[in-house]
């Protein structure tokens, strides 16, 4: 089942000046999302990402084709109560405390006293907050702040939740704080789609991620798929007592070769090599310490995409940079 269906989603703004084409923010966007995983959605800044969560959560209007959420077409008014949503700078009343935050927000989700009493005491606890129930938010950190507004987007215990940029502005601790609560959401069967060009935090906690650019999918899938399709993984082999000097043969295979005294690395850029370096290697009697594969990453594949990506685009679908 999916949680997300976006079929050929278009959004076009216009320019403004006469005679100019229209800012294209989306092109044809198509991409579902699955019951229960982790979906990540990157891109540079400007990509569209932030056009098509605002589209999912009924903010904006697309130009062309649709997108459901849960099994509804977007702004149906009874799916809004099963969906967490984040966006990427969100407003928080700061002279408020954390608990009297998510009271507020729990009466306008129209739970109970009782109910929201038993859920704010929760959501401080999952998100690392209880200590700081009574503190103002204007004395949080952004970490704390990122926490507290991902409590609120839960305090009605949604079954989706969608983030803008969660991890944006996050120190090291910060960033694997929220990393470890959305994973906990996952835990608890709920379905989590973010958006971020943060490739790291991509890489450790999702299921599936898309990647767009200039409001096109240009990929999807899991991230060990993607970066296996089409991609070859370096090797490193470390020898001792090897003159590469002027062999051309080992020149001819390796794409570095860096020699420090008896100890000499060898890149490969792929493993078809490997068997005749080796057999050069004893060739000439030396001693080899180490072969060591290195698998593309989600980097590469980014910049790959991002590359081929940046070929010339016609006048007529000139794009604006709209997030």
């Amino acid at each position: 089942m999916n949680d997300i269906v976006i079929e050929a989603l278009t959004k076009s703004y216009a320019s403004g000046w006469p005679g100019r084409p229209p800012f294209v923010a989306l092109d044809g966007l198509s991409l579902t999302v699955r019951k229960g995983e982790i979906f990540g959605f990157l891109g540079p800044n400007g990509a569209g990402k932030t056009t098509t969560l605002k589209i999912l959560m009924g903010l904006v209007r697309q130009t062309s084709g649709t997108a459901s959420l849960l099994g509804q077409p977007v702004g149906d008014v009874e799916t809004r109560s099963r969906i967490g949503f984040l966006p990427e700078s969100p407003y928080f009343y700061d002279y408020l405390t954390a608990e009297e935050f998510l009271f507020f927000y729990g009466q306008l989700a129209g739970l109970s006293r009782a109910v929201i009493a038993h859920r704010v005491s929760e959501l401080l606890q999952l998100v690392g907050l209880t200590e700081a129930r009574m503190r103002q938010l204007r004395k949080f950190s952004k970490g704390m702040l990122q926490r507290i507004g991902l409590a609120q987007a839960l305090i009605h215990d949604p079954e989706l939740i969608i983030l803008d940029e969660p991890m944006t502005g996050l120190d090291p601790v910060g960033r694997k704080q929220v990393r470890d609560l959305i994973l906990s959401l996952r835990d608890r069967g709920k379905t989590v789609f973010f958006s971020t060009h943060i490739l790291h935090d991509v890489e450790m906690i999702c299921d599936r991620v898309g990647i767009v650019m200039r409001g096109r999918l240009l990929a999807s899938g899991r991230v060990d798929e993607l970066v296996r399709r089409d991609h070859t993984q370096s090797v490193e082999i470390v020898c001792e007592e090897v003159k590469t000097e002027g062999n051309a043969f080992i020149h001819s295979l390796a794409t570095r070769v860096i020699q420090q005294g008896q100890q000499c690395l060898i890149v490969l850029p792929n493993p078809d090599a490997v068997d005749a370096m080796v057999g050069e290697i004893r060739r000439q009697r030396g001693r080899l310490l180490s072969v060591t594969p290195h698998k593309a990453s989600l980097e590469d594949l980014f910049f790959h995409e991002a590359a081929h990506e940046a070929s010339p685009v016609p006048a007529h679908m000139m794009r604006g940079r709209v997030s």
